[in-house]
């Protein structure tokens, strides 16, 4: 038999520290790679708009 009364919640409220826990860890998973895709779009405009630049470049350069 265990020492602990008929009211001792302590394995719920170690329980909800517990799911609290993972919440904070899932949401600074999801906001780390939303930032880390946001920076790949931004990176992949960069690069295009280099590419369009490089073309205007090309054609205006070749008379």
């Amino acid at each position: 038999m265990t020492h602990r009364d008929w009211y001792d919640d302590s394995d719920y409220v170690r329980a909800v520290e517990q799911s609290e826990h993972m919440n904070r860890v899932g949401w600074k998973a999801i906001a780390a790679v939303t930032g880390l895709l946001g920076i790949a779009v931004i990176g992949v405009v960069v690069v295009c708009l280099a590419g369009v630049v490089a073309m205007a470049y090309v054609v205006v350069a070749n008379p």
